[in-house]
């Protein structure tokens, strides 16, 4: 009989900027509070990532009496903070994929230190509280919403499917390249696969659809440069409908407390 607990909490403030990991989060309707609710878009308002711009992996995020605090991961003196709370009050057309919903520019001096890092023009928005961008609707079971994460409100890896890549590769990668909010421990590598519906703590969560992966897990995200692992390995052996797929989209059905150390009770598991 496997059991399975929650060995990592992850969010990640800023949209393709470094995470922060947590002993406990509050799970909000968007997914985990503070969650890929801010996002850097370029002049025409498109959302900029690390699949094209590496450099944003060397920003680390911290949040600290109630402010958002970027810094950079090597160059000390290199960093901005902002209020959670803080925005300009105009809100504009943002486009994720492809969705077009909106945000708010936070102000012009933090838009301004990304477009020096980035060195062309940028702003950083926020989400709407009331803003309703709603999940794919063929995987979508109650018109859920999402905040600027790619498509779904939460990601699962089994602890067990990393280490089974560590194992293929010549040197072995971090957790951080794959970005998820929960890591587990327990079972064979890729067991969430067979995942249907679990709980996390009294929430009820369902997997609704494997994680697709691009170049961004090719970055090291502690010195923000690319290659080409491990892309190319996991393409060997996990490349399922002509895509590689490495955890688990999630959905849930109510707000509530997640911590690590909770058990992941595994309700109904995929025929």
């Amino acid at each position: 009989m496997n059991t399975f607990f929650l060995s990592e909490l992850h969010i990640y403030p800023i949209k393709s900027l470094g995470g922060i990991s947590l002993e406990k989060a509050q799970l909000e309707e968007k997914g985990l509070q503070y969650d890929r609710r801010w996002m850097l878009v370029d002049e025409e308002g498109i959302f900029i990532t690390q699949r094209k711009y590496f450099e944003l992996a060397l920003l680390a995020v911290n949040i600290s009496k109630g402010r958002l605090i970027i810094s950079h991961k090597t160059q000390t003196d290199q960093r901005i903070s902002f209020d959670l709370q803080e925005d300009n009050g105009t809100q504009i057309p943002v486009v994720i994929w492809n969705d077009t919903t909106v945000g708010i520019e936070v102000n012009k001096a933090v838009s301004d230190w990304f477009s020096d890092f980035l060195k062309f023009k940028v702003k950083l928005v926020k989400m709407p509280v009331a803003e309703k961008r709603l999940v794919d609707p063929r995987y979508a079971s109650n018109d859920e919403v999402v905040s600027f994460a790619d498509g779904y409100p939460c990601l699962l890896i089994g602890q067990s499917s990393l280490d089974g890549l560590n194992e293929k590769l010549q040197s072995p990668i971090r957790m951080d390249r794959f970005r998820p909010n929960f890591v587990f421990t327990g079972g064979t590598p890729h067991i969430e696969d067979r995942f249907d519906t679990f709980y996390i703590g009294e929430t009820l969560f369902s997997a609704v659809k494997p994680c697709a992966r691009c170049v961004l897990i090719t970055i090291d995200q502690q010195t923000g440069e690319k290659g080409q692992e491990p892309l190319r390995t996991l393409a060997g052996y996990r490349t399922i409908d002509k895509k590689i797929m490495f955890g688990q989209n999630l959905l849930h059905q109510k707000a509530g407390i997640i911590s690590v150390g909770d058990e992941l009770k595994v309700v109904r598991w995929k025929m």
